[in-house]
């Protein structure tokens, strides 16, 4: 029908303009057939560019995604600075210096202090933040006898008796969150309040370890990567065993690693970025140039808690406090996607007492300050009187 209306239209065209002649219905046909394959050709190449546009862009903000992170430090005018312990130790910290009462961040595992960036404009509208490298991270002393939570966390003390000076709220991410409440518990009258982000309560002293999702994906690979004999680089090896790739991604994350191999082939000094992939999965590759991977063996064989019960440490909270729990989340294997349970979080908070509130989150994303940033800065802000 398609091929009559062709012709018909040609002819009545032809029948009032054409000159005296035998009419080609043929060669018109064709000519109609060659406009629409060439109107069809150009929508092709239209959305062949946007699509090239809009993946440039994509790939272009997925590469420089720490440039919202220098915006936001240089907004509010964060300073970089340096002290040294009576011990020797080194801890580097950023400042947002105000009027305002101290608030101490500590980051978790393969941090540094600018991790914080993103909430320290409204943060800083309300309190004077310190946001120390933790020892093992950034530029804070690398050295394994530190890596610690008591030792951490008794130098922390002594930077907030000594370094700020006056009643402060601490708040801690994941095992920076164990971190704040050790101090909360031993810090004496300087320490005001605490904000626990997704700690790894009770996982990482041992229950259920290695059926954890932190185990799995971070601490089994780092592990083994340690003990491997290192023909690739430690990105290539983590995207090529980590949990959450077999787990969604499996027959796609060896052509990944082959491709963070290459990059870091090509850039041996510099952070491995994988432009393809969202930021979000593959940034943690900035923080790990500046990590210890021994610090990480201590969780591996799980004593970075030297000793220290974590029962005990929540059990002697006695300020007020806040805990904030990613959502719970289980996969089909029983392993939990989180960073503790809804019922471990429950426990540590009745170990804590009436002076603690439970907050969750509505999924089950660890890094809540970043994802749930408001969710994250109101909670903080529970703490300023």
């Amino acid at each position: 029908s398609l091929q009559k209306s062709y012709k018909y239209v040609a002819f009545g065209w032809w029948s009032l303009h054409a000159p005296l002649g035998i009419i080609n219905i043929e060669t018109i046909e064709r000519g109609c057939e060659m406009r629409v394959i060439k109107i069809i050709l150009i929508i092709i190449l239209i959305i062949a560019a946007v699509g090239t546009i809009v993946f440039s862009i994509y790939w272009y903000r997925n590469i420089h995604w720490y440039n919202k992170y220098e915006k936001a430090l240089h907004e509010v005018h964060a300073t970089e600075k340096q002290i040294t312990l009576p011990t020797g130790s080194i801890i580097n910290y950023g400042e947002v210096e105000n009027d305002k009462p101290p608030l101490l961040l500590i980051h978790g595992q393969m941090g540094i202090w600018e991790d914080y960036a993103l909430v320290m404009p409204e943060l800083g509208k309300k309190w004077h933040i310190y946001a120390v490298d933790v020892y093992g991270h950034g530029e804070s002393s690398h050295d394994e006898s530190l890596y610690y939570l008591g030792v951490n966390g008794d130098d922390l003390i002594w930077f907030i008796n000594n370094v700020i000076g006056k009643p402060t709220v601490v708040a801690g991410h994941s095992n920076g969150a164990i971190t704040a409440a050790y101090v909360a518990a031993y810090g004496g009258g300087n320490i005001a309040g605490v904000v626990l982000e997704d700690p790894p309560v009770f996982s990482t002293e041992g229950e259920g370890w290695e059926d954890s999702f932190a185990y799995k994906d971070t601490y089994k690979p780092l592990h083994d990567y340690n003990k491997s004999d290192k023909t690739e680089c430690w990105e290539a090896y983590y995207l090529r065993h980590c949990y959450w790739g077999q787990l969604y991604m499996k027959n796609a994350m060896p052509g990944i690693a082959d491709y963070a191999q290459k990059y870091h082939d090509k850039h041996p000094d510099a952070a491995v970025k994988i432009g393809y992939l969202p930021s979000s999965i593959w940034y943690v590759f900035e923080y790990a140039i500046e990590y210890d991977f021994a610090y990480g063996e201590r969780f591996y064989d799980l004593s970075w808690n030297h000793g220290l019960r974590h029962e005990d440490i929540l059990s002697d909270i006695e300020i007020p406090c806040v805990y904030i729990h990613a959502k719970e989340q289980v996969d089909d294997n029983g392993t939990y996607l989180c960073a503790a349970s809804r019922e471990q979080a429950e426990r540590a908070v009745s170990y804590i007492g009436d002076n603690c509130s439970l907050l969750e989150t509505d999924t089950s994303d660890h890094v809540i300050h970043t994802v749930h940033s408001d969710f994250y800065i109101q909670a903080v802000n529970t703490l300023q009187k």
